[in-house]
C-alpha cells in the first residue's frame, strides 16, 4: 500500500504551531511569515479534510483530531533530527581514505600530518600511496592529491600549489675536491634522474639548454622510478637531483639539502586536491581540504 503523505513543508507548519500554539512562534521558529504558516496549516486541513486547530482572536486551541496527531508527528520529527545530527557526526569523524602519489605521501604529506591529526583527533587518516589515478567509483577513497594538469572529469577540482624544478644536492658537495660553484661544475659530478613523468616532465638536457651548459652529458647517471628516491640519493651525497621545490621544501629548510644554483624551471604539472562532487564537502574532507590548503598557504579555485 502506497504511504500516504501530505506536504511535509504543511506538516512542519503544524507540528511547530501546535507545540507552540502560536502561528507567530511557530513562524520564528520555521523563519517565515505568520501568514505562510496559516496558509500551510489550512492547506493540510483541507488535505486531511479535518480541523486541526480552534482559532480564537488571541490564541489557538487544538482539536481533538489536533491533539491526536501532533505527538506522532512531533516524535517523527525529532527522530528525523536525531538521525540526521547522527549521520553528521559520523560524517565528520571516523576513517579518512586518502590516494596519493608516493613521493608526495613521502616527502610532503607524512611528516607534516601529525599537525592535522592533533587538530582532529576524531578523523583517522589512512592514507593510500600509489602513482596510478583513483577511481572513485570503484575504489574505497574519499579523497585524492593528484600532480598533473588538473583535467579530471566529474570531480571537484582545487588547486594545491603549483611547482618548480631545480637543482639540489648534499651541502656536502659544495666543500668536496670539486666543488659546486656553478652549472658548469656539473661535468665533474653525478646526474640524478627522475623518471616518473618521461619526457612530459623537465629533464636534465631541458634544464642544461636553459643553463646555457654544454659539454655536460645530460643522459649520464641513475635514475629512479619515484622522486623520493631521487632526493634521498640527493641527501645522500650520491650526485645532484632535478627535484620538485614541493618535495624538496623540508629538506632545504633543514640543511639536508641545497640548491646551489640555478635557474629555476617551471613544472609543467601542479598538485590538485580532488573528490568526488557529491560529496566533497562532507565534514571530514572538507576539514582536509581546509587544512592542506592552510599548509600551503593557497585558496581553494
Amino acid at each position: 500500500m502506497p504511504r500516504r503523505l501530505p506536504p511535509l513543508n504543511a506538516l512542519r507548519a503544524f507540528e511547530a504551531a501546535g507545540r507552540h500554539l502560536s502561528f507567530t512562534k511557530a513562524a520564528d521558529e520555521l523563519a517565515v511569515t505568520q501568514a505562510a504558516i496559516s496558509h500551510q496549516v489550512k492547506g493540510l486541513e483541507e488535505t486531511l479534510g479535518v480541523q486541526l486547530f480552534r482559532r480564537f482572536n488571541r490564541r489557538l486551541m487544538l482539536t481533538d483530531a489536533g491533539q491526536r496527531y501532533l505527538p506522532a508527528l512531533t516524535e517523527a520529527f525529532e527522530r528525523i533530527d536525531g538521525a540526521t545530527r547522527r549521520l553528521f557526526a559520523d560524517d565528520a569523524g571516523g576513517a579518512l581514505r586518502i590516494s596519493v602519489a608516493n613521493s608526495f605521501a613521502a616527502k610532503w604529506l607524512l611528516p607534516r600530518l601529525p599537525k592535522f591529526l592533533a587538530r582532529h583527533p576524531e578523523i583517522d587518516v589512512q592514507v593510500s600511496a600509489s602513482d596510478r589515478l583513483t577511481d572513485f567509483g570503484r575504489d574505497d577513497i574519499d579523497m585524492g592529491i593528484r600532480y598533473g594538469r588538473g583535467v579530471y572529469p566529474g570531480l571537484r577540482v582545487d588547486l594545491l600549489m603549483d611547482d618548480k624544478v631545480f637543482p639540489v644536492c648534499s651541502p656536502a658537495l659544495l666543500g668536496a675536491a670539486r666543488p659546486l660553484h656553478s652549472p658548469e661544475d656539473l661535468r665533474h659530478h653525478t646526474l640524478l634522474h627522475d623518471d616518473v613523468r618521461g619526457g612530459e616532465f623537465p629533464d636534465w638536457r631541458k634544464w642544461l639548454a636553459e643553463a646555457g651548459v654544454t659539454g655536460v652529458n645530460p643522459d649520464r647517471g641513475p635514475a629512479y622510478s619515484h622522486s623520493s628516491l631521487v632526493i634521498q640519493a640527493a641527501v645522500e651525497g650520491q650526485g645532484v637531483a632535478l627535484a620538485r621545490g614541493s618535495l624538496v621544501t623540508l629538506d632545504l629548510e633543514a640543511g639536508r639539502l641545497v640548491q646551489p644554483f640555478g635557474p629555476i624551471l617551471p613544472s609543467n604539472f601542479s598538485c590538485y586536491v580532488v573528490a568526488p562532487k557529491a560529496t566533497a564537502d562532507r565534514p571530514k574532507i572538507k576539514a582536509f581540504r581546509d587544512w592542506l590548503f592552510e599548509e600551503t598557504g593557497a585558496t581553494p579555485a
